[in-house]
């Protein structure tokens, strides 16, 4: 019994610190290639496509388990909608917050002035607006799948989501005689994050070509002359998640958001090599229940999270409008403003992560309000993928602070747990993205224990 501890080799663990060092250096390397040689820099687009794609298709999957698993194993449906109820009224409160601080810091800027629009950008704006949802009513429908497997073929978080909660509520329902199933879907968790930790590996790959095809296509001279709205869009996500989202974590939950921001670090890193937050949102449920939030709150949270709070393209709209209003010469009252904003804020619901869809959003909404405005979106589409990276970043670490804060505040996070993972001492095992048996690596026969009975305050 003693050699037992000696028999288990860390060494399938440490092996995944150099998959992120190799997407640093692939970052570096895409950033060079891109300057030295941009038409061939272009054709690597592929690489980045290619492995955003994979991510993706791990996503429906991840999310399904984890629901299922979550609101399966909970006594009382009661305690599901008070967790997505608080979930969406946090969502909307942060959404108004994030608007606020991109209308002071756009007004103060005044960012557009001396822009020049050509012939050639004006069909940019026209071409995004038509890629752009039709409406409110028509996002609401579309959260209802074809067919009960179609969400998955699909790739829709929302449809997903709807149909993992009906799972798992009827699982609920059905007591001890869906225990074996609940039991079968634990065994393809384990399963579907195995296949995830298989793919990652192609995380350098992605991001070489991702990053080499973004420089490649935009250039110098497009950074230069676009750099006070690029730079004043950053800061502005900069202050929104150190002071506001800061805050919170601090007051509520009592965690240093750098410590967080720490933890996630690797995420972090795949979003920026990407310009996408969904290529990361499979690690994030996996890393929030590691945390110690519940495995209902993470399952509910961080999908709807990805739809309906999205505080980056919430700026970046604002941002954006703005810009585009002083560059066009056709400013707009503070009246204008909040009445556009308020319109994109609905309709940017169920805008994922990926590249584009801020664009289209944007486009969408000028075309609704002020039809003129919607030549200009071609003045901004040449930075819009380096805008894209710190719309996903914010995005990214507002949902993680989001699914920590519900968590508190519905009782459902073991607050002791939190501070031992953020000091180092429960390691997250990115061999299995699981925690099996008691939050660290054991055998491989272990099953996952549900982490949404042993909570505390």
């Amino acid at each position: 019994m003693s050699e037992t501890p000696a028999t288990a080799p860390p060494a399938k663990r440490d092996r995944t610190h150099y998959l992120y060092v190799f997407v640093i250096v692939a970052v570096v390397l895409g950033i060079a290639v891109g300057f030295a040689v941009p038409d061939f820099a272009k054709e690597l687009k592929p690489l980045g496509t290619g492995f955003v794609a994979l991510i993706k298709m791990m996503i429906s999957p991840i999310i399904f388990c984890t629901i299922v698993l979550g609101v399966g194993s909970v006594r009382k449906a009661a305690k599901i909608g008070k967790v997505g109820g608080l979930a969406l009224a946090y969502f909307m409160v942060m959404s108004v917050a994030a608007l606020a601080i991109g209308l002071l810091v756009g007004n103060m800027l005044d960012p557009g002035t001396g822009m020049d629009l050509t012939d050639s950008a004006k069909e940019v704006g026209h071409t995004a607006a038509k890629g752009a949802s039709e409406g409110p009513v028509d996002f609401l429908l579309g959260i209802i799948p074809a067919t009960l497997v179609s969400a998955f073929t699909e790739g829709q978080v929302l449809q997903t989501l709807l149909v993992a909660l009906l799972v798992g509520f009827a699982l609920q329902a059905m007591g001890r005689t869906g225990e074996p199933v609940l039991r079968g879907i634990e065994h393809i968790q384990r399963l579907v994050f195995r296949v995830l930790a298989m793919i990652m590996w192609a995380a350098p790959v992605g991001a070489f070509g991702a990053i080499a095809a973004v420089i490649g296509e935009t250039g110098v001279d497009a950074l230069k002359a676009l750099a006070t709205i690029m730079l004043g869009f950053y800061v502005t996500c900069a202050l929104f998640v150190v002071i506001v989202l800061g805050l919170l974590t601090r007051m509520v939950a009592g965690v240093n958001i750098f410590q967080l921001f720490r933890y996630l670090g690797r995420e972090f890193l795949l979003i920026l090599s990407t310009s996408s937050s969904e290529s990361a949102l499979p690690r994030l449920i996996a890393k929030m229940e590691h945390l110690g939030v519940s495995r209902p709150v993470v399952g509910i949270t961080v999908p709807t999270g990805y739809s309906f709070n999205l505080d980056g393209t919430m700026i970046y709209l604002t941002m954006a409008s703005l810009f585009i209003a002083d560059a066009m010469g056709e400013p707009m009252g503070i009246g204008q403003q909040i009445g556009l904003l308020l319109f994109m804020m609905i309709a940017s619901k169920g805008a994922a992560g990926v590249s584009g869809s801020g664009i289209a959003v944007l486009a969408s909404g000028l075309q609704s309000h002020k039809p003129a405005l919607v030549d200009g979106v071609g003045l901004i589409i040449g930075i819009d993928r380096f805008m894209s990276e710190a719309r996903a970043l914010t995005n990214f670490a507002g949902n993680a602070v989001a699914t920590l804060l519900i968590g508190v505040w519905t009782k459902e996070v073991d607050r002791e747990r939190v501070t031992k993972v953020l000091a180092g001492e429960l390691p997250f095992d990115e061999r299995t993205l699981l925690d099996e048996g008691d939050g660290g690596p054991s055998g491989e026969g272990a099953v996952p224990v549900p982490r949404d009975a042993k909570v505390s305050a």
